[in-house]
């Protein structure tokens, strides 16, 4: 009877173990918060609604404390600071499209990173919670559907300004579209005019959403007054991530300066 119930205290103890070291390693084999696409499946306590797999929430995490992703309509970009599992989100900018036939996901997404304090990831799972202990979203580890608008393939394009938005949501339009244009060479060439000047440069795409240009040469014509060029030349090199929503061209500054927004420009422009 003594053996018996040693053997089975030895089990109790050996199968606690067990699960002790399967829960390490679970942890261990959690996936990598940077590099993985992460898509909603719960905001604000509900399961995520079903979404166009074009447009769906989900967040990336990049090296150097940047984040990206979409909130179901908008593009979003910003930045991120994490110790441990203590995490804040800074200011978001992103696109001001109007979408149709929403899911309902915006509001509840952006007021999950408005108010996380705390970020976990246990095998392909990524919760938020806020400082209170509230879960306020769920994302799983997944795979970004191939994009139909075709965001994977610049080269060749050629676009047009339609306006600027800054981070303090001040708005800039052009006063002839047509002056300010762009051209994606499939060999990474560029041909760009910028009001009253011409020129070139390169570009390249090394991943998803992500755009660098090269430096502009440009001649050097005196702008009007109120054009955008001085402004556009000096943050041509802070353009760091890209986005393609309903046809239009939308380009990020890095440090969440601000996005350019291009609309398709017509041969006969």
């Amino acid at each position: 009877m003594n053996e018996f119930i040693i053997g089975a205290r030895g089990l109790r103890v050996a199968l606690a173990a067990l699960l002790t070291l399967s829960a390490s390693t679970a942890m261990a084999q959690s996936t990598p918060l940077e590099g993985t696409y992460w898509k909603a499946t719960e905001l604000a306590g509900k399961p995520a609604p079903a979404q166009d797999s074009q447009h769906e929430a989900h967040l990336q995490f990049e090296s150097g404390g940047r984040v990206s992703g979409s909130d179901g309509c908008n593009r979003i970009t910003g930045t991120y600071e994490r110790k441990g599992e203590q995490v804040a989100f800074g200011q978001m900018a992103g696109t001001q499209m109007a979408c149709v036939n929403t899911s309902g996901t915006e509001e509840p997404f952006r007021d999950a990173l408005k108010n996380a304090a705390r970020l976990t990831v246990v095998g392909n799972r990524l919760e938020l919670y806020d400082a209170a202990g509230t879960r306020l979203a769920v994302f799983e580890a997944g795979s970004q559907a191939a994009d139909s608008s075709g965001s994977g393939d610049l080269a060749g394009t050629s676009w047009q300004l339609v306006k600027f938005e800054s981070s303090d949501d001040t708005t800039l339009t052009p006063d002839d579209r047509t002056k300010y244009t762009i051209e994606l060479a499939a060999d990474g060439q560029l041909i760009a005019r910028i009001d009253c000047n011409r020129g070139h440069g390169t570009w390249k795409s090394s991943g998803p959403s992500q755009i660098e240009f090269g430096p502009l040469a440009m001649t050097r014509a005196q702008c009007p007054p109120g054009s955008l060029h001085d402004q556009i030349v000096k943050q041509w090199g802070n353009i760091r991530s890209y986005v393609m929503r309903d046809g239009h061209l939308f380009l990020a500054l890095k440090l969440d300066s601000g996005i350019y927004e291009f609309e398709p420009r017509t041969k006969s422009k």
